[in-house]
């Protein structure tokens, strides 16, 4: 082995034995008590301390990091890991014994890479402490295959994409420390991993993604197995987990009276059906609550706050041992489109409902493009698409108008709390739909936030009718581009393909103009014809009517996904549209299709990634093409092979899902203006604190937004208890004239100069944690006196949706209580009378437990199975008896 290979710290183990490792084998980790297999023991001199792995909490990670002990060993396998050296060591390379001073001093040095958390540095930054020479600093990273572990080119074609979104991989390098999740598989950690090992400077030439594709198929079964899979439903149901476990609840933002579903969620279900093109959704809902209105010179609508075990190397930690990760179902949700507005202010929030199958959709973030200039930090010691989120714009007509059958369920549906993370604030983006009636001219609003947007490929008649649509300003049917190929029979089906096969072999002008980029956004952005049996059902009418759909961007992303529908899956076959589709490398513009009063500012987008398929419906291979942040040249990532490619055979890609990233030349300014600030090094009296989140938007997006210190203070301006510990690796110093340059330009706060656990939050966590504790025990008991009764008199249902929510809050596992008890979903009105729904999702209880429930959260409404049967009065009881006795002597 090379002498650069051998780690230097196998001289801080201690006298260890095979006897003691056995021995310890057999104990539990001495932080939370679980057991093996795959417990770690330090092996530090003289410290006898065994913690849990990744599979657990980790503590044995956490140990190293507290007490700067390098080395620890696999008590399952034997094999011991250096967390200074990131890999796995061996004893038989052990150096001799070096003086004390000599083994401090690189101690020292080796630490010194790791870094403080105040002083990261980023991926797009080339200088980087302990490089060997700057030849070695200026080398590209980024550039490590990934290895196929059957069928998986979907997924690492798909990682390689994402791993290249400097704002998404930035946040996993720089800030690890909000990298956090309670909820398995954590996916997020393995993901935050995998990158490491990507972007890690000693890199090797490829590496294992065992336990991100064992977590995603723990998230979703239909990545189970070896069969080959879409590589955007991956990277949705991905970015879906990655939000799920990063996500964080806004504080600041409104939530409307009827307590629509501001949770943002990613949905788990299949992305928008291409039976039909349709240039916008129709009827789209969302699952986030975004309040406004909409006027026709004024924009109302007011935009909500902004808010996967990696793969192993050959030689790293996480192949030392084996995990099993428990799974976490996806979670989806969306909101009905209400349209009684007339385009008005008026702002109210639509209920949660599962939204149709046949749209659009994105992640949008906050903004901006980096480049490889010095950051704050090192100066300065987070496809068919899944479904648009939409809330509705309504009219200032009553404030409150339920639908038939829901008034009670919503009234009674607590107030729920928007959340964001990384992957919204980078992914998310929003589009206005517009409906218009044609016979009274009524307009419904209805703002859809998306993750990725899905576009047809028009055919040659469908951009004939687009391209006249655009030059006489009229609306174009363009439902008619899938359905072309959507309702054709077996004959019609091969005919097509002879066609398809001829026009491949026959030069693009004899046929017409080539498809471009545009022309499918235009398709997509291109107003709709609602009539025939697509009419649409105007509320002021009250009877369906012809009219106009049409919609544009409200809020541009900070990462732009677009994904090209090129399959199609009928009842009897599937195909693939493979028409080139030819794309911007740089100077993507999205002006034209962007709203007239939308707030974003920076609207062009330059080529980040894009996903190519070849083959057919049945089967072919994925591979990526990315262009490396450090060096601008681009790659084609083929699996583990990793080629450097010129930037034509980019565009002349059959691409399938591309990323485009704003760019902004302002931003690039922006950021050497305050590393020239920085550099000064001018004395100040007092020093801030600021987000490290914020910060890493600052380094990468084009418009990253107002400075939100919210990220680690809580309502009352101190640090909530549960970060306290860790508030470090939350904030980064800075000296008085960058805090006040940044200020000024952004706005946004608040001023921190003081960090302080918050009393109040304390006072307000123990009260809860009390709560928590008396509810829970007293439905305990009282739950335990029903099960003793062998004849109740009375028992009373309960539906099971809430009590699900109910028993998470009490368990500490969902921070928010659950609203009133809703009974609504389980009972059906009979005669009068309130009776249990059949195949009703409800649990059984005492009526004592009932009335202790409906103490503390009200609601109802109240169904029995069993009621008290009141005694019959006796002189009827007589009469009954003398009549059976006249009757058995008959």
């Amino acid at each position: 082995m090379a002498e650069q290979d051998v780690c230097p710290h196998l001289d801080s183990i201690g006298e260890v034995t095979k006897e003691d490792l056995l021995q310890k084998s057999k104990g539990t980790c001495q932080s939370c008590g679980a057991g093996g297999p795959n417990l770690w023991a330090c092996l530090q001199n003289d410290c006898p301390y065994v913690g849990c792995g990744e599979s657990y909490s980790d503590h044995s990670t956490l140990h190293a990091q507290a007490k700067k002990h390098n080395l620890t060993v696999n008590l399952t396998t034997f094999r011991i890991w250096c967390y200074v050296c990131e890999r796995e060591v061996f004893l038989e390379h052990r150096p001799a014994l070096v003086p004390v001073a000599a083994a401090a001093h690189l101690c020292k040095a080796t630490e010194q890479t790791v870094g403080h958390p105040l002083k990261a540095v980023p991926i797009a930054v080339a200088e980087e402490e302990g490089s060997e020479s700057e030849e070695d600093e200026l080398k590209p990273r980024g550039l490590t295959g990934m290895k196929n572990i059957g069928n998986s080119c979907y997924m690492n074609a798909a990682l390689q994409a994402l791993s290249n979104c400097p704002p998404l991989t930035q946040f996993f390098l720089d800030c690890g420390g909000l990298v956090r999740t309670d909820k398995k598989p954590a996916l997020c950690k393995s993901y935050q991993k995998l990158i490491s090992e990507l972007w890690h400077k000693k890199r090797p030439s490829y590496v294992v993604p065992t336990s991100l594709s064992h977590g995603i198929k723990l998230v979703n079964p239909m990545f189970r197995g070896y069969a080959q899979q879409d590589t955007q439903e991956f990277l949705r149901c991905l970015m879906d987990q990655l939000h799920e476990e990063l996500k964080e609840p806004l504080s600041e933002c409104n939530v409307g009276y009827d307590g629509s579903d501001g949770e943002d969620r990613r949905d788990g279900d299949r992305s928008p059906s291409e039976d039909e093109f349709l240039s916008c959704d129709s009827g789209s809902s969302s699952d986030r609550g975004e309040g406004g209105g909409v006027g026709d010179s004024e924009l109302l609508i007011q935009d909500e706050c902004d808010g996967i075990r990696s793969p192993a190397v050959i030689s790293e930690k996480e192949r030392l041992k084996e995990r099993r990760l428990p799974g976490s179902p996806l979670r989806g949700g969306s909101q009905e489109m209400d349209e009684d507005a007339d385009v008005d202010t008026a702002v109210e929030e639509g209920s949660p409902e599962r939204r149709p199958d046949n749209e659009a959709s994105m992640t949008q973030p906050q903004s901006t493009p980096c480049s490889p200039v010095r950051t704050l930090q090192e100066l300065h010691p987070k496809l068919s698409s899944s479904p648009p989120r939409s809330s509705p714009l309504r009219s200032s007509g009553p404030a409150y108008s339920f639908k038939k059958g829901e008034k009670f369920s919503h009234r009674l549906k607590k107030k729920q709390s928007h959340y964001r993370s990384v992957i919204s604030d980078i992914f998310d983006g929003s589009i206005l739909s517009l409906v218009q009636c044609l016979t009274c001219d009524r307009v419904s609003t209805t703002v859809e936030t998306f993750q990725d947007l899905s576009l047809p490929i028009p055919g040659k008649e469908d951009l004939a009718k687009l391209h006249s649509s655009i030059h006489q300003n009229l609306p174009v049917k363009t439902g008619v581009c899938p359905d072309t190929y959507g309702s054709q029979g077996w004959i019609s089906y091969i005919m097509d393909s002879i066609r398809r096969f001829v026009v491949s072999c026959i030069p693009s002008w004899f046929w017409g103009p080539m498809v471009t980029l545009e022309d499918c956004l235009a398709a997509f952005f291109a107003a709709d014809e609602l009539k025939g049996d697509n009419m649409y059902s105007c509320e002021r009418c009250k009877k369906l009517r012809n009219g106009v759909k049409y919609c544009k961007v409200l809020r541009l992303p900070e990462i732009l996904c677009i994904h090209l529908k090129r399959f199609r899956h009928e009842v009897m076959y599937s195909f693939k549209i493979s028409s080139h589709v030819s794309f911007p490398l740089e100077g993507l513009d999205m002006r034209p299709f962007l709203a007239k009063d939308s707030p974003s500012q920076v609207t062009t987008y330059d080529l980040l990634s894009v996903i190519c398929h070849h083959g057919t419906a049945g089967s072919g291979h994925y591979i990526a093409y990315c262009q490396n942040v450090i060096n601008g040249q681009w790659y084609e990532f083929d699996d583990q092979y990793v080629t450097e490619v010129h930037e034509t055979v980019v565009q002349n890609a059959e691409a399938y899902v591309l990323f485009y990233r704003k760019s902004s030349e302002e931003a690039v300014r922006e950021r050497q203006k305050v590393v020239a600030l920085a550099n000064m090094k001018e004395p100040s009296l007092l020093q801030f604190y600021i987000s490290r989140e914020w910060l890493n938007k600052f380094n990468t997006f084009a418009e990253p937004g107002p400075i939100s210190n919210h990220t680690f203070l809580c309502q009352h301006g101190g640090i909530p208890p549960n970060k306290y510990h860790y508030i470090d690796d939350l904030v980064v110093i800075v000296p008085q004239n960058v805090w006040e340059y940044l200020y000024n330009s952004f706005g946004g706060g608040p001023a921190v100069n003081h960090l302080y656990m918050c009393a109040i939050c304390q006072v307000e966590i123990e009260a809860l944690a009390k709560r928590r504790k008396t509810e829970i025990d007293t439905f305990i008991k009282l739950n335990k006196e029903f099960q003793a009764e062998e004849a109740p008199t009375v028992i009373l249902c309960i539906s099971m949706q809430w009590f699900r929510e109910w028993e998470s809050f009490v368990k500490g596992k969902d921070n928010e209580p659950p609203g009133p008890i809703d009974n609504s979903k389980i009972g059906v009105m009979k005669g009068g009378h309130i009776q249990l729904k059949q195949g009703a999702d409800y649990g059984q209880i005492s009526e004592e437990t009932w009335q202790y429930l409906l103490g503390i959260y009200g609601g109802g409404p109240e169904i029995a199975v069993r009621q008290t049967v009141a005694p019959a009065d006796p002189d009827t009881l007589h009469g009954e008896r003398k009549i059976e006795a006249e009757t058995r002597a008959l």
